[in-house]
């Protein structure tokens, strides 16, 4: 399953609406809105939480995974000492915050953001990228 920086997850793209997901992974084991009226899916097998963005009309913008066979640049991310697979990444600028026993080490360039639990990747957040208009640029073409 691989993580393309940008683009989305394995055959999810953002920009992409939910019959267009489900069409490929079929209905969600869970969908609810959340405090902004988007709606999240859940997919149980995949380790996928997919957020529709509301004001986007329902467009995926933002996938969470935490997928033990997650790829990045052929790297498998879940599992890994967080500072050893940023070294191997070429995304070099992050920013870290400190979560108590979490830490979210953020790329903004790439929108991604890995979240360690004891030094070890937990979970994986990946968004649209925001242009310089202010837009969230859409990869999913019909």
């Amino acid at each position: 399953m691989i993580l393309n920086p940008k683009n989305g997850i394995d055959k999810l793209l953002f920009g992409m609406q939910q019959k267009d997901v489900e069409a490929i992974y079929g209905k969600p084991d869970k969908e609810f809105k959340d405090d902004d009226e988007n709606v999240i899916y859940l997919y149980n097998n995949e380790k996928f939480r997919l957020t529709f963005y509301e004001d986007e009309n329902f467009k995926l913008g933002y996938i969470i995974s935490s997928n033990p066979e997650l790829l990045l640049f052929d790297k498998k991310i879940i599992g890994r000492n967080c500072i050893e697979l940023k070294a191997e990444l070429p995304f070099k600028s992050w920013e870290v915050e400190d979560f108590d026993s979490t830490e979210n080490h953020f790329n903004e360039s790439n929108w991604l953001t890995l979240q360690s639990e004891f030094g070890i990747v937990i979970r994986v957040e990946i968004g649209a990228i925001i242009n310089d208009n202010d837009e969230l640029e859409w990869k999913f073409k019909k």
